[in-house]
């Protein structure tokens, strides 16, 4: 079994030498990979519902009522239905590699709670203790916000499909190789999965003391303008709504990242007064005057005029 280097480290502020966080580093990456191999595995086993899954937004998109597996056991309906895809495989290795990336990106998606708790695991210890509570919210909040942004991918899968067919010539078939549209579906999973995260990429260097939350909300303009554009990047459709589906919760959850960062920095300004100050700044000073006790012992006056000590 993997040992972690920091139970050999016992430093209340998480130091240890390069060489064990080489090693640290070492054992959370192979936790991940180990994670995402054992998912891969399984996903493997429904390898064909996986394909199945994930090539019906094309079929909607061109108006195929009938699924995969009736198309590929040529059902009389569907040799009626001009409009279904011609979805096709193209080399002897091709269904094999397939089945790798399809069961691949399955295993990376479905593996997110643990590789984004290895991440923060290997970060923790930067962190003050009552901060490292914050690791399972961390990954609570991290693995639904992929999922969602995979979903709105899954989602805007049949516009893009038909705007992108559109451009094909009239009284020209379209032959689909099934990889290159799972190649697409890949890097929208993957680029809408990761544009989720950002707020919470956010979050995280604000508890780490590396972003306050006022910096972050004075970027609201350049951010709002970025998702917008990435949004508009993202979907070929020239629908207005299509886009706002996807820049609208972006949006949302980047200003609940400020809000979050906010009152963050304010637990920690209450906590303690000089957090927020540069390196250059002085710390502030308490002037606030004190009563004084003697700290002397009494005296009183002896009979020759000097003083005697009270007992």
């Amino acid at each position: 079994m993997l040992k972690s280097a920091r139970k050999q480290e016992k430093d209340a502020e998480g130091r240890m030498p390069l060489g064990d966080h080489l090693r640290e580093l070492r054992n959370r990456l192979l936790k991940s990979v180990l994670a995402i191999g054992v998912v891969t595995v399984v996903a493997a086993l429904y390898y064909n519902n996986l394909i199945a899954f994930l090539v019906d937004p094309v079929l909607k998109s061109v108006g195929c009522k009938a699924s995969l597996n009736d198309i590929a056991q040529q059902a009389t309906s569907v040799k009626q239905d001009t409009r279904c895809a011609h979805i096709t495989m193209n080399g002897l290795l091709t269904p094999f590699t397939l089945a790798l990336k399809v069961s691949l990106m399955a295993g990376v998606v479905l593996s997110t709670p643990v590789w984004l708790y290895q991440l923060w695991a290997f970060l923790a210890p930067g962190l003050h203790k009552h901060e490292k509570k914050y690791a399972l919210a961390f990954v609570g909040a991290g693995f639904p916000l992929f999922l969602m942004g995979a979903f709105f991918a899954y989602k805007v899968l049949p516009t893009t499909a038909t705007v992108l067919i559109g451009f094909t010539p009239k009284n020209v078939d379209n032959l689909l190789p099934l990889d290159d549209y799972l190649d697409l579906v890949t890097r929208m999973v993957v680029v809408f999965g990761l544009s989720f995260e950002l707020p919470l990429l956010l979050v995280m260097l604000n508890f780490a003391g590396i972003l306050s939350g006022k910096r972050m909300t004075g970027w609201w303009r350049a951010m709002v303008m970025g998702i917008t554009v990435f949004a508009a990047v993202a979907t070929p459709s020239t629908d207005p709504l299509s886009m706002l589906a996807l820049a609208g919760p972006i949006w949302v959850l980047y200003f609940i990242a400020c809000a979050v960062s906010l009152l963050n920095d304010a637990r920690r300004r209450k906590a303690n007064p000089d957090a927020a100050l540069d390196d250059d700044e002085a710390s502030h000073l308490d002037l606030t005057p004190e009563s004084v006790s003697p700290s002397l012992p009494e005296q009183t006056t002896g009979h020759d005029g000097g003083f005697d000590d009270a007992t």
